[in-house]
């Protein structure tokens, strides 16, 4: 039964496994292919564990075992020499074993499970990047996990944290968190001041993208005889976290020349859905990047070809780090500052979106510095991939553009600067 489902490649070896017919456990047929297997994927059944011997995947990098049934993380998992990115989204996790990761880890999924804790062990994960832990009950983040430092994008929305450590902060490579859903994270204080616009009072047409939380599609409303886009959330949790804290979000952030103008949220829905109504972006814009790869883990990926002017690269970069700096105003980490979230057009005009994975934070706390240069430092990451792509037509600037995001890029995070430092850096630039 498994062997017709196996598709071989050119040189007659499985790299790449995927199936998804309902098995209720482990197909032990699979080790036929234990000397070349690379990427299983085995999503979408009802399996609860793993063969002892699991560990005869010896070149197996990446697993999928997302909406299964498994309780217990498998432990053998860290008998695969080569394994880095585990996935194990949506099953009923209650428990991971110490010493269950595999030694090369780099990409961790365990969003929406029931887990209660993590291991010490994660501690031992130094190549560890990047973590999805939203949509569980974790009330505390091992200490040991202070010398993951490597991680670079966290996700732990969703779950009964009473407080985000220091340390977690002050990782020298954290860029992208996300802390919503959690009694740490507080309420919005305010709100825009929003219409409430009647579901059939709008008719849907085609979509325009699809996120974690929602899908966007282009809308025609009505009574105003005007295309708009319109944002319908998904109900469950996901990997961001909890997409009622996205509306809040979306509803506090106000008004900004680099952020998509909202124009009312939605009332009434058939089917009780939340959503918004935003205005409709031009057509001449398009995203700025695409969204990372397997291989590529944290950092968006760019067409080979892509380049930029230099003047059009800064623009780009004074306009998200104003939008930037207009959320830190109101205490929101944008917590997903990525080129794949921004739309620009060709005379460098860009908007900042995508709140899925935003938290508010107390602009009084002790650590409310440190919480914005996290975005900080996801926006050095920007930088970098903007300016590797750009023609330095002015040594000088550029120059000085480099050293401004080598300081966004600070492994210490007291030494990077704040959103004002940075935009009155960019606009200095963009006069020269």
């Amino acid at each position: 039964m498994i062997k017709h489902l196996v598709e071989k490649n050119l040189e007659s070896e499985v790299k790449k496994i995927k199936i998804a017919e309902g098995l209720t456990e482990f197909p032990r047929a699979l080790f036929e292919w234990c000397d070349t297997l690379e990427i299983l994927d085995l999503s979408d059944n009802k399996i609860s564990s793993l063969p002892d011997d699991f560990g005869k995947f010896i070149k197996l990098k990446i697993i999928f075992f997302a909406n299964n049934a498994f309780t217990t993380f498998p432990k053998v998992l860290a008998d695969c020499p080569e394994l880095r990115m585990v996935g194990f989204k949506s099953n009923q996790l209650q428990w991971i074993p110490e010493e269950a990761f595999p030694a090369k880890l780099s990409w961790l999924i365990l969003t929406d499970n029931q887990l209660v804790s993590l291991p010490k062990s994660i501690g031992n994960c130094k190549y560890l990047q990047k973590c999805a832990l939203a949509g569980n009950q974790l009330s505390a983040l091992p200490p040991e996990m202070a010398n993951c430092v490597n991680l670079e994008l966290l996700r732990i929305s969703a779950n009964q944290l009473e407080e985000l450590p220091q340390w977690l902060i002050e990782l020298p490579r954290l860029s992208w968190l996300g802390f919503s859903g959690n009694p740490c994270a507080i309420k919005p204080t305010h709100s825009t001041e929003i219409d409430l616009l009647s579901w059939d009072e709008l008719e849907l047409q085609e979509q325009l993208g699809e996120g974690a939380s929602g899908v966007i599609s282009r809308a025609y409303w009505k009574t105003q005889n005007k295309a708009v886009a319109v944002k319908l959330f998904k109900g469950a949790v996901t990997s961001d976290g909890y997409p009622s804290d996205e509306l809040a979000t979306c509803l506090a952030t106000g008004k900004h020349a680099n952020l998509v103008p909202l124009i009312a949220q939605i009332n009434q829905h058939t089917e009780g859905k939340q959503g918004i109504v935003m205005e409709l972006i031009p057509s001449e814009y398009t995203n700025l990047g695409n969204p990372p790869s397997l291989n590529s883990c944290t950092r968006d990926i760019f067409p080979p070809e892509q380049r930029f002017e230099l003047p059009q690269a800064i623009k780009i970069m004074v306009g998200i780090a104003s939008a930037a700096k207009h959320l830190h105003e109101k205490g929101i980490l944008h917590g997903d500052l990525y080129a794949h979230n921004t739309l620009y057009r060709p005379d460098g005009k860009s908007y900042l979106g995508d709140f899925g994975a935003a938290s508010f934070y107390d602009k009084t706390h002790f650590s409310a510095a440190n919480i914005e240069r996290l975005d900080i430092c996801a926006f050095g990451c920007l930088m970098e991939d903007l300016l590797t792509r750009t023609t330095p037509s002015d040594d000088i600037v550029f120059h000085e553009l480099i050293i401004l995001m080598q300081s966004c890029l600070e492994t210490d995070i007291a030494r990077r600067p704040d959103f004002k430092e940075v935009l009155e850096q960019l606009e200095k630039l963009q006069r020269q």
